[in-house]
């Protein structure tokens, strides 16, 4: 499911959106995981007849972000239900 979600043959790029932030990247918690996610890349790669560049990382440590980062569109009044096409407001 998550190599139909995506096109993993484009660096730092989805769609119209381009930075890094926009990488494909799988990241494990062992090696195992890696080992396994290489194997689906690898399988990936040949079944497109292209290169894959997403990145299969040993995920790092992860930090929450500050409170105030946290569901910013329902603290700014704004729905944050899936699904919801209310326009979002700019702050500012």
């Amino acid at each position: 499911m998550f190599w139909d979600q995506h096109d993993p043959t484009t660096l730092n790029r989805q769609g119209n959106d381009s930075g890094s932030q926009y990488r494909s990247g799988i990241y494990c918690h062992s090696e195992e995981q890696k080992t396994k996610a290489e194997k689906s890349k690898a399988e990936e790669s040949q079944r497109l007849g292209k290169h894959v560049v997403t990145e299969v990382l040993i995920a790092p440590e992860y930090h929450m972000a500050e409170s105030y980062h946290q569901q910013y569109l329902s603290k700014g009044g704004q729905c944050s239900a899936k699904g919801d096409g209310s326009g979002i407001r700019c702050y500012g």
